[in-house]
C-alpha cells in the first residue's frame, strides 16, 4: 500500500525503502531516510569552475546548470590549486607540450570544485559541460555559451565513473561529502 499524505516522514521513508527492496538507515537527529537511494542514483562527478570562470563571476550561473538538470551537490569548495595537486589530476598532460601554459592558468587564481551527484552524472555533465574547443561546442552547453577560446574553457569535467572517483579523491576528503536526501528526488526521478 502507497504511503499516504498523513504518513509521517519516517513512514514514507519504509514505504519507499519497502518498494525499493533496501533498508531504510534512519540517522540522528530526525527520521530521514538515508540510505534508500538506488546506487545508480548515486553515481558522483567532479567539475572545476575554472579560474577564467571565477574572476567572469560565472560560478552561479554553472550552478543553477547542474540544480535546473535535478543533480544534488554533495560537496563544493573555492581554493588556489597547487601544481602538486594539479599534477595528480593532470597526470595524463604533464608530458604535452601545452602542459605548462595550462599549469599557469589553472594556479594564476581561484577555482570552485564541486562534487555533483545523480543518475548518469557523468555522462549528463559531460554533455552539459560541450566540447573542450569552444569553437565547436553547442550552443546551450556550458562552454559553447560561456567560452571563446580552448585555451580558457570555463569548466572542467570528469570523463567517466573511474575518472571521476579517482579525481574526486584528489580534491576532496571522504568527509567533505555531504549525504543529505533532497526533497525532491521523487520529482525528479520518479518513485
Amino acid at each position: 500500500r502507497p504511503a499516504g499524505p498523513a504518513m509521517g516522514s519516517l513512514g514514507r521513508c519504509l514505504a519507499r525503502s519497502l518498494l525499493r527492496g533496501q533498508p531504510c538507515l534512519s540517522r540522528p537527529p530526525g527520521p530521514r531516510c538515508y540510505g534508500s537511494v538506488p546506487p545508480e542514483l548515486q553515481e558522483k562527478t567532479l567539475v572545476l569552475v575554472k579560474p577564467d570562470a571565477v574572476q567572469r563571476r560565472l560560478v552561479g550561473h554553472v550552478i543553477q546548470r547542474f540544480e535546473r538538470r535535478g543533480f544534488k551537490l554533495v560537496a563544493m569548495k573555492l581554493l588556489q590549486a597547487d601544481q602538486g595537486l594539479l599534477d595528480k589530476h593532470y597526470q595524463q598532460l604533464r608530458q604535452k607540450p601545452f602542459y605548462p601554459a595550462l599549469l599557469a592558468y589553472m594556479t594564476s587564481g581561484p577555482l570552485v570544485a564541486m562534487v555533483w551527484e545523480g543518475y548518469n552524472v557523468v555522462r549528463s555533465t559531460r554533455a552539459m559541460v560541450g566540447d573542450t574547443n569552444s569553437a565547436t561546442a553547442a550552443a546551450g552547453t556550458i562552454r559553447g555559451d560561456f567560452s571563446m577560446h580552448v585555451s580558457r574553457n570555463v569548466v572542467h569535467a570528469s570523463d567517466s565513473v573511474e575518472t571521476a572517483q579517482r579525481e574526486i579523491g584528489f580534491w576532496f576528503q571522504q568527509d567533505e561529502l555531504v549525504a543529505w536526501e533532497s526533497g525532491d528526488q521523487d520529482y525528479t526521478y520518479g518513485p
